[in-house]
């Protein structure tokens, strides 16, 4: 038996460990015996449970309540609450995914204690430094014992960065893989499970906006905002608010037409309702750009770099930046693209190679 932690702790998590815990349930406890840890670090409700809810992740098994806070603090509270259980539990291993700040804190507390770290989404990277998910993203790879790829940019990175071959594993894209369990779901599901609701003629533009470097300056935030008010005069658009960007609407007193049908935080069966259908994406999100390749959607991505450059080289996905003008040009121009292709792997079984993998990598240390 292998004793493996797996981290969650804000939204993009949720949706990575999900394919990852019913990979483990094929096998039983008796061989993958995983215990859930859910740091707080997205502690409202309809930013945390709600995604458990609908990606049906069991409840955790230790809840670290961390909740918000600066970078410092946040990282902080999760090793001194996450040091806690490990010397209680001691784990065989600790799989970590993504780059949020429960990423960086909890491989840390493994390393430091001897437990093998594990990390899904490996070895991308967007060269910008003042992505604090870079940051996460770099040190977290330098202290893993196993890495998870999903493209083969991230090998590359890797390589170049002196990690051995041998650890690196291109198992393709646990956000696919629950995708496609996701939409299998939906096509069972009535409409009247869900609040909010499209034209069935699909023309209408899905917007999700909360990093820092797009909300937190007030200049930016306006810019960006007076573009999408622009596009909505050709189409309405449907824009799910993060608590973060709701905070900076009212802090900046930036204005949305009227056209721009501001909804609270979704779960993430109703997110992919609406965006699934909808003919074009704006998004400074990483796992959207991901999805959107997936099903074919267009994608503008309001980022002036991408850690997922397969996206762009052969998904559906353009990078536009924040300047008004380019952003209506890679709008005007996603509109008008060909379907993408699906990047290799990409193909719903990630989570399959990743706990074959785990098995494969750590049968030394197999419990009775």
């Amino acid at each position: 038996m292998i004793k493996i932690f797996l981290i969650a702790g804000a939204r993009p998590n949720f949706m990575k460990i999900a394919p990852i815990i019913r990979a483990c349930k094929r096998y039983g406890q008796d061989i993958l015996n995983y215990k859930l840890i859910h740091t707080g670090q997205h502690f409202d409700k309809e930013m945390s449970q709600a995604f458990f809810d609908d990606l049906d992740i069991p409840s955790p098994d230790f809840h670290l309540n961390a909740g918000s806070g600066t970078h410092a603090v946040q990282t902080a509270k999760i090793m001194v609450a996450f040091e806690d259980v490990c010397e209680k539990e001691r784990p065989d291993c600790v799989l970590v995914v993504g780059d949020v700040n429960s990423t960086l804190a909890c491989s840390l507390v493994a390393k430091k204690l001897r437990i093998k770290v594990a990390h899904v989404e490996a070895g991308l990277r967007s060269f910008d430094m003042e992505m604090p998910e870079e940051i996460n993203r770099m040190v977290t790879d330098s202290i893993t014992d196993l890495f998870f790829v999903t493209e083969e940019s991230g090998v590359d990175n890797l390589l170049r960065e002196g990690k051995p071959r041998e650890r690196i594993h291109l198992v393709g894209n646990v956000m696919i893989d629950n995708l496609f369990y996701s939409v299998e779901k939906l096509q069972t599901e009535r409409g009247q499970n869900f609040r909010f609701f499209t034209c069935n003629d699909g023309n209408y533009a899905f917007l999700t906006l909360h990093r820092p470097s797009n909300v937190d300056d007030a200049e930016t935030f306006r810019e960006i905002a007076g573009v999408m008010n622009e596009i909505a005069d050709e189409m309405p658009i449907y824009f799910p608010v993060h608590p973060r960007t709701r905070k900076m609407i009212e802090h900046h007193g930036i204005s949305f037409s009227p056209k721009i049908h501001r909804l609270p935080p979704l779960g993430y069966a109703e997110s992919l309702k609406l965006w699934k259908d909808a003919r074009i994406v704006l998004t400074d999100s990483g796992g959207l750009q991901e999805e959107t390749t997936a099903l074919g959607v267009p994608c503008v991505t309001l980022r002036e770099n991408t850690e997922r450059p397969i996206t762009v080289e052969v998904g559906t996905n353009i990078l536009a930046g924040s300047k008004r003008q380019d952003i209506l040009c890679a709008y005007r121009a996603a509109l008008g693209r060909k379907k993408g292709s699906v990047p290799p792997l990409w193909d719903g079984k990630a989570a399959q190679r990743i706990t074959e993998l785990l098995l494969g990598n750590f049968k030394d240390i197999r419990r009775v």
